[in-house]
């Protein structure tokens, strides 16, 4: 069965009714299920968690904010700030322990209430959904302290699992053929144990960088997306192919590429990979215009039919130029509530006008033909009705996400800039824009830093990662 990939990144599994057949009728396929949604305390709206974890002089421990979806959007008015401190949560908090520097939504333990695994400071922790949200009782240390954590379906039995990037230690300093991921089954005891595990060696010279998941194939099974390469060189990326006897253990070799979602652009029940094109070298990344790259989903895997859209592209907003590094940061989902997933764009080193790095994010429609630069939108800090100004180095765009945190069945877009002066330099903050049957509006949007939530301030860089 084909499953609905608007969303990028699946959490808690909301299943939809099965078509019933008419007599004398050809039965009705089923209906996909409905897209996932991170719901820390189930009340149906998506909730947001946004990492703070310091840059290299921070003065304060990582931390990790929790604001709950309602009606009217994120309540900034009850968030939830945890960090090692918060009582239940293993560890010690330091400064500079880089807390939240990774996180992962999914509902591990199959209780309905999605949970979040924390990297930093120590070994990963998975902290617990409830009916009050996270609180951090309870709190779970895992098997695995890899990085990379990204959480999927990949045996496809309904049950949240995780991967991650380990880095066993070789005997000869120039071997890495043992280097690889370990994927950890579902469901989850509450003492952090998984059902069972897998570990497979990726083959590459170096890697997995990081992990894009999400069910390409539409079998029912997430598949993986890793990358791979070192200093300076980029390596081929890998799809590893899910399944009802977990994931496949050969790969098909994809050009190199960093992060990106996988979700259904062009709406033909198969998941599309979205990603930045990064060329043969990491080394240029920071001085690259930008390309997004998307390779179209097929029963067999990813398809030779590929389209590459840059900001030179027609219909995308502003001019391709060195160093916007458009595509850095990039999410998936419906905004516009047609049925096909629309991608965030991150344009963290756009110029505006003479404001270097200020930032942008850039809105890509999916339609029947895929994605494409018509009907584009732009937004930065010198828009109309966008809070703040466009200042040097502010990096809006430095993440994108895309959710529903109205439950209005549209796509709302959440978009950080980490190195946002507020109180302090480098405080970071994060923008809420509401989806539309246009598109993404400023109507109703809200902005906040980590001083609004009741967090601590200082040269956090608030916005560093939101969980997925």
């Amino acid at each position: 069965m084909r499953r609905s990939l608007i969303a990028a990144v699946a959490v808690a599994s909301l299943a939809a009714p099965i078509a019933l057949a008419t007599a004398g009728a050809a039965a009705a396929a089923p209906l996909p299920p409905k897209a996932p949604v991170t719901d820390f305390n189930h009340d149906g709206y998506a909730d947001l968690a946004i990492s703070a974890a310091g840059g290299p002089d921070a003065t304060a421990p990582g931390q990790v904010s929790i604001v709950y979806g309602t009606p009217s959007g994120p309540d900034t008015a009850h968030a939830k700030t945890i960090t090692r401190a918060t009582p239940g949560v293993p560890g010690t908090p330091e400064n500079g322990d880089r807390f939240g520097n990774q996180t992962a939504a999914a509902d591990l333990d199959g209780d309905g209430y999605t949970d979040l695994v924390v990297n930093g400071g120590g070994k990963s922790v998975v902290l617990w959904g409830s009916a009050q949200g996270l609180t951090g009782e309870g709190t779970a240390e895992l098997a695995s302290n890899g990085a990379g954590v990204t959480a999927g379906d990949f045996n496809g039995d309904g049950k949240r699992d995780l991967v991650t990037a380990e880095y066993p230690e070789p005997e000869d300093p120039m071997d890495n053929d043992d280097q690889g991921m370990t994927i950890a089954y579902g469901p989850f005891k509450r003492d952090g144990k998984a059902a069972s595990t897998q570990q497979i060696v990726t083959s590459q010279t170096f890697g997995p960088g990081d992990f894009v998941t999400g069910d390409v194939t539409g079998d029912g099974a997430d598949d993986i997306v890793t990358s791979h390469g070192f200093e300076e060189m980029a390596h081929k990326s890998q799809l590893w192919k899910g399944g009802k006897d977990g994931v496949a253990t050969t790969s098909q070799k994809l050009a190199p590429s960093v992060g990106g979602a996988v979700a259904d652009v062009d709406g033909d029940g198969y998941g599309d990979f979205v990603t930045r094109d990064i060329g043969d070298s990491f080394e240029d990344m920071p001085y690259q215009k930008g390309t997004v790259l998307v390779r179209y989903g097929s029963a067999s895997g990813l398809s030779d039919r590929s389209t590459k859209i840059t900001q030179d592209t027609a219909g995308v907003p502003g001019v391709g130029e060195d160093g916007d590094e458009f595509g850095s940061s990039i999410s998936a989902g419906d905004v516009n509530g047609d049925g096909y997933a629309d991608v965030a764009v991150g344009v963290p080193g756009e110029d505006i006008e003479s404001v270097a790095d200020a930032g942008s994010v850039v809105l890509l429609k999916g339609s029947r033909t895929g994605l494409t630069g018509t009907g584009s939108q732009a937004f930065d800090q010198s828009k109309a009705g966008v809070p703040g100004a466009s200042e040097k180095n502010d990096k809006f765009g430095g993440q994108v996400l895309l959710s529903d945190t109205n439950k209005d069945g549209k796509a709302d877009l959440t978009v950080t800039a980490p190195l946002e002066d507020g109180a302090y330099a480098d405080s970071g903050a994060a923008w809420h824009l509401r989806g539309s049957a246009s598109g993404l509006t400023v109507t109703g949007i809200t902005s906040f830093g980590p001083a609004a939530l009741g967090a601590v301030d200082k040269g956090v860089r608030f916005g560093d990662f939101l969980a997925r």
